[in-house]
């Protein structure tokens, strides 16, 4: 990633999405932290969201993709705005299945056999959301060709896509925000 750009992501989080607290809290891994980091409150400027997709689709740089997703909410703002910078198919994995309708698990593009996917994610602590998202595109016979998200506050989710032999592309790690890692324990939550 050009190192410009870098630097101006790395300033958009720490100064409208990284907030410290005197104590620790929970965050949605269950992991506690002082540091918390709002991505969607990060990039809730257009401009902002702009930066990161750009970012995103150069990390994703030499990796064919059909579709851009992940899980809801974490990924919702990447996926509408890498599918159309790139002119791809978006979808979202929801939480659980729809209560009524077609009940679908997944929104948006249809997945299935032959499709090569990018998931994306706003804040990996553990990997709980994204490996979510993995395993419910990879149950729909999609081949997950690469990962990424804005930031990784520690070093768990990366081994599981190593193992799997999927590309894992953090933009902004804890180091480069300066604060403690979290969720080194290896097990997602």
């Amino acid at each position: 990633m050009d190192a410009r750009l870098h630097s101006e992501l790395v300033g958009v989080i720490r100064d409208k999405g990284l907030r410290q607290f005197d104590q620790p809290v929970a965050l949605a891994s269950g992991e506690l932290s002082r540091d918390f980091i709002d991505g969607k409150a990060a990039l809730a400027r257009g401009a902002d969201l702009q930066l990161a997709c750009r970012c995103m689709l150069d990390a994703l740089e030499g990796i064919p993709f059909d579709a851009v997703g992940g899980l809801t909410m974490g990924a919702d703002q990447f996926a509408h705005g890498i599918a159309m910078l790139a002119d791809a198919r978006w979808f979202v994995v929801r939480k659980e299945p729809k209560n009524r309708g077609t009940r679908k698990l997944v929104e948006g593009s249809e997945l299935g056999p032959g499709m090569r996917v990018a998931l994306v994610e706003d804040v990996v602590t553990t990997g709980g959301s994204i490996l979510k998202a993995l395993d419910t595109v990879t149950e729909l016979g999609a081949d997950v060709v690469a990962a990424v998200c804005l930031v990784d506050r520690g070093e768990s989710a990366a081994p599981h896509f190593e193992a799997r032999g999927i590309p894992y592309i953090a933009l902004v790690t804890y180091r480069d925000l300066e604060i403690q890692p979290v969720g080194l324990s290896g097990s997602p939550a």
